[in-house]
């Protein structure tokens, strides 16, 4: 059946056609979406305690790269930044134990005529170590995408962090969010700028 027959039967019986959007330009088209982006209300993580933190952070980061306006009243943002952050200490455990153990036996008994010999030997070695050790860990991460108003995700992104050399783990991965938030902002303006 040709596509011309398709569409026709299609219309005459009331239907909806979608036709399949090539991925290519689904994306050019979020792109420009992303580009379009003012305004930005960081929405409440969903995670553990820390999560609040993270969030507070992330809204730092974005509001110093100065690329989006960020807003405290969701009715005035273009888009949000919604997901879940994790803030989290704990400890690793590590046991080893080495050891060195030789022992060694000899006897020897004789009986000759009512005479009665033994000779008997003995000698051991040993050494044994055992370490326990409790190590402290801190790690953060987030998942995090920008939603539009309509509900449309146009952008999203996953960090993790142990930490930096001057940054802890959560403001570390704020700081990820931000850099590729920003880096992928820009390319789409520039982008734009050039169609």
């Amino acid at each position: 059946m040709t596509l011309y027959r398709r569409l026709t039967l299609c219309l005459l019986a009331g239907c909806t056609l979608v036709l399949a959007e090539d991925p290519a330009s689904r994306q050019q088209a979020q792109r420009v979406k992303l580009g379009n982006v003012r305004t930005v209300y960081v929405d409440e993580l969903n995670g553990s305690d820390g999560s609040a933190q993270i969030r507070d952070m992330l809204i730092g980061t974005l509001h110093r790269s100065a690329v989006f306006v960020i807003t405290e009243d969701a009715e005035h943002a273009d888009a949000f930044l919604r997901g879940s952050a994790e803030d989290l200490m704990f400890f690793e455990f590590h046991s080893s134990r080495e050891g060195l153990n030789v022992r060694g036996a000899l006897s020897n008994s004789n009986r000759d005529a009512g005479e009665s010999n033994f000779n008997s030997s003995s000698f051991g070695v040993g050494d044994s170590e055992a370490t326990n050790r409790r190590e402290q860990k801190h790690e953060a991460m987030a998942a995090v995408r920008l939603v539009l108003r309509d509900g449309e995700v146009i952008w999203s992104t996953t960090q993790e962090s142990s930490g930096a050399k001057y940054r802890g783990p959560a403001s570390d991965v704020a700081e990820k969010v931000t850099q590729q938030l920003v880096g992928d902002v820009e390319s789409a303006r520039k982008g734009a700028a050039q169609n």
